[in-house]
């Protein structure tokens, strides 16, 4: 790689670090830290979220789908767009009117209030195993845009995904470790805005005068990648039965709602990121991927972005790109590992093995819980080889165990505890199975939708006959 791309890429590794530093000595509570002192603008957090949701892992994941079906893989983020809006109008003016009294500070404070500690000690656990998955996906996403751009050819000790991976690994964590959620979602919104910018105005203009325009970039496609039908129905369902839920129940999502002043402001933000997520995060995804798929068509789909922009994009150039798809994977690891550290943080270390702790206490032991976490992260990053496989398998767990338990808790007032602590095991353990055994279930449905009716069948039956455990 050409050494101005290099110097454009630090630059960037540079600014981000020194924003973490920033805010690593503005930090004086955990309440800094968590929800970034509860008074976020919604333009801040609406790109944090969409930031957070996307990511690396989807960007480079929606190159994939694109590279294989067209138009047509757009459909995953559409769930984006139905997903935000339905929690906009359903779960946002419910939640924000208990943070308001209550102060949450994590997801499963919403279930303590609701249930009790067990519910909401199993929820930190569920939710936590999922975020390491989904940092995972993002660490991973990282490493293979390094290894094709960055390290494509250079001669390295040893292999070069593997050295990306660590070297992403050590590059998230540090940054994450030290700024809490106030440095991730002010470098969202600039890292968003490089990322769209180094998208829009930038690659697939670039993509299409090399083509020779989009009517002779489909002539070198499949006659199907340029409709929308592309792709079975029973895909479909599964985006919206796997990824629709999240916005009930992600714990990165909680943390923003609570960081907003009021619900009107969390409502304009979720609004926001609707939007960016479809049409406009969903369109030049795939349109990328498809035109990877030209340049490139023996390669591994989710490899195909990265080479489109080591091989096509001049000097200069390249290296800005870079930095932007890297800021989408920083965006949402980063996110996901003080998600799960929160989880660690408040509902567990303070409620079980420290209640005391002082608030310089808990800010240190915040940072070394992200790190540890970061690293078990590395390790499931460098266990697989598609990036959207690993966020789907974590949605999937997160949604079967916590949907049904969530709903009700919105919804029905007098709620069995017993009822939610059985339904999350049996729909989280029944998926984890499913996805592991690799088993075949009629249909070709995801794992994730036999597991919320095994949940809810679950609930509904211990909450009729468990009387004593009713909430009034």
């Amino acid at each position: 790689m050409p050494i101005i791309d290099f110097v454009i890429i630090i630059v960037y590794l540079v600014a981000v670090f020194l924003v973490g530093l920033y805010f690593y000595r503005r930090n004086d509570t955990k309440e800094d830290y968590y929800v970034g002192g509860r008074g976020m603008s919604p333009w801040h957090v609406g790109i944090s979220v969409v930031a957070t949701d996307v990511g690396g892992g989807f960007s480079i994941g929606l190159g994939g789908l694109g590279f294989v079906m067209g138009l047509s893989g757009s459909w995953l983020l559409f769930t984006g767009l139905v997903g935000a809006w339905l929690s906009a109008v359903l779960i946002i003016p419910r939640l924000k009117k208990l943070d308001r009294l209550h102060s949450f500070i994590t997801f499963p404070d919403f279930l303590r209030f609701r249930y009790n500690n067990k519910v909401a000690l199993f929820a930190a656990i569920v939710a936590g195993i999922g975020y390491l998955g989904f940092t995972g996906g993002q660490i991973l996403a990282g490493a293979k845009l390094a290894t094709g751009t960055i390290f494509a050819d250079m001669p390295l000790p040893i292999d070069p995904m593997y050295f990306s991976l660590i070297v992403i690994a050590l590059i998230i964590l540090v940054y994450t470790a030290l700024g809490g959620l106030k440095a991730v979602i002010y470098t969202d919104t600039i890292q968003w805005i490089i990322l769209l910018v180094g998208l829009i105005f930038v690659t697939i203009p670039m993509v299409l005068i090399d083509l020779g325009g989009i009517g002779a970039m489909f002539e070198q496609l499949p006659p199907e990648f340029s409709s929308l039908t592309n792709v079975s129905f029973i895909q479909i369902v599964n985006w919206f039965v796997t990824i629709i839920p999240i916005w009930f129940i992600g714990m990165t999502l909680y943390q923003r709602m609570y960081a907003c002043k009021d619900e009107k402001d969390a409502k304009k933000a979720w609004y926001i990121a609707g939007l960016f997520e479809y049409p406009i995060m969903a369109f030049s995804g795939v349109f990328l991927g498809m035109a990877a798929r030209i340049y490139f068509p023996e390669s591994d789909p989710e490899m195909g972005l990265p080479k489109l922009i080591k091989e096509i994009l001049p000097i200069g150039i390249q290296g800005l790109i870079i930095a932007a798809y890297f800021s989408a994977i920083m965006s949402t690891a980063d996110s996901c590992l003080i998600a799960s550290s929160g989880n660690f943080l408040s509902d567990i270390y303070e409620k079980y093995i420290n209640k005391n702790a002082s608030p310089k206490k808990l800010m240190v032991v915040s940072q070394w819980t992200t790190l540890v976490i970061g690293l078990i992260a590395f390790v499931i990053a460098a266990s697989f080889e598609e990036v959207l496989s690993i966020i789907l398998h974590a949605y999937s767990f997160m949604v079967a165990a916590l949907l049904i338990p969530t709903l009700f808790a919105y919804f029905k007032k007098d709620n069995s505890s017993l009822a939610a602590l059985v339904s999350m095991v049996a729909g989280g353990s029944l998926t984890l199975l499913l996805i592991f055994f690799e088993i075949k279930i009629a249909f070709g449905l995801d794992p994730s939708f036999w597991g919320i009716l095994i949940s809810l069948i679950s609930f509904v039956i211990v909450g009729k006959f468990d009387k004593k455990n009713m909430l009034n």
